[in-house]
């Protein structure tokens, strides 16, 4: 009896043992639950003005889960990478994370005591102001930091290469009175006119002098002259100072307070090359159209294009000049215009 019980008693020991072991291997072979660890980087503790140099006092910390870390954050052990070597490209507001992104390098700032705005100017680039409407501005769709494609259109007239006037010339004729003894010889002028150009009728075999029933008519072509084009501005520039814009961010400006709306802008300032800062003035004193055209900032292709005249008009698009019928139209219509749809507001003068 002794023997049996003590048989037992080994075998639930190994029984038990067994089970043990199993169980602790099971938990050495089951993942290891990682613990979420959540990083520190930078945000920006108040409003900062663009174009100012960044401080630690402008600063706050905020912890985001290490998932959800990009390589442009700032993390706090890269504090000397931030402060104080980098100025803000653009308004930074309260909260926001701090990107490389946002952040200029201060030493490749203007330093000169002179507006904020030459600090975020990229080097070899300038800015350049032009007119614009709300045509010409995709209906003001087109804001700061907008990328763009500026596109031009001209109008082009044959001119006398020696008189640089638009053809065609006028004239007069001469007449020769003749020579004598005790007058000179001189040249008068006779009646004049238009130059024209003479054809022979084919049915009176007759020919006839043709001049110009209205002046020389422009001809027209627009094409695409800068792609991906940067908007450093729509409007005026604020005359502010940096410290008056921080008070104001921070505080609100009472001044302000009660006065109009701010106009519709007018101009909007672009960052190009020296060179394209002359093609724009080229074209804005020269009347020439320009417009803008917004495209996505992360699109960075560039396409070639064909310039658009009259001729690529009636032949990419597969438009026929219209024959010459022995009828028409009744009314005439010489002009298109947009018809008038009964909820269109009628602006009454006085009004």
């Amino acid at each position: 009896m002794r023997r049996g019980r003590t048989l037992i008693l080994v075998v639930l020991i190994l029984i038990i043992g067994l089970a043990a072991v199993g169980y602790v291997l099971t938990q050495l072979s089951q993942p290891a639950v990682e613990v979420p660890i959540d990083i520190e980087v930078f945000a920006a503790g108040q409003n900062i003005p663009q174009g100012v140099e960044i401080t630690e006092a402008m600063l706050k910390t905020v912890k985001i889960p290490q998932a959800n870390i990009i390589s442009s954050y700032y993390t706090k052990e890269e504090i000397s990478l931030l402060v104080p070597n980098k100025v803000a490209l653009f308004p930074l507001s309260q909260d926001a994370l701090i990107t490389e992104a946002m952040v200029s390098e201060k030493s490749s700032a203007v330093s000169i005591a002179g507006p904020q705005w030459a600090s975020i100017v990229p080097p070899g680039m300038t800015a350049m102001a032009i007119p614009i409407t709300r045509l010409s501005l995709a209906g003001y769709g087109v804001n700061d930091g907008a990328h763009v494609n500026v596109v031009g259109c001209f109008l082009f007239v044959d001119v006398d290469p020696g008189f640089q006037s638009a053809l065609p010339n006028g004239f007069t004729a001469l007449v020769a009175p003749g020579l004598s003894a005790d007058v000179q010889p001189v040249l008068t002028t006779g009646p004049g006119g238009v130059a024209g150009r003479v054809e022979l009728d084919p049915s009176l075999q007759q020919p006839f002098y043709y001049t110009p029933g209205e002046p020389q008519r422009a001809r027209t072509v627009c094409q695409i002259m800068l792609q991906d084009v940067v908007v450093m501005k729509l409007g005026n520039f604020s005359r502010q100072t940096v410290e008056q814009q921080q008070a104001n961010a921070n505080n609100g400006d009472p001044a302000t307070q009660g006065q109009p709306a701010e106009p519709s802008p007018d101009l909007v300032t672009l960052l190009v090359s020296p060179q394209d800062s002359l093609m724009l003035t080229y074209m804005v004193y020269t009347n020439a159209q320009i417009h803008l055209t917004l495209r996505n900032a992360s699109d960075q292709s560039r396409q070639v294009t064909e310039a658009a005249t009259l001729q690529f008009l009636l032949s990419q698009y597969n438009i026929p000049v219209p024959a010459r019928l022995p009828y028409s139209l009744h009314p005439q219509v010489n002009i298109l215009q947009q018809p008038f749809l009964p909820n269109d507001v009628v602006q009454v003068e006085g009004n």
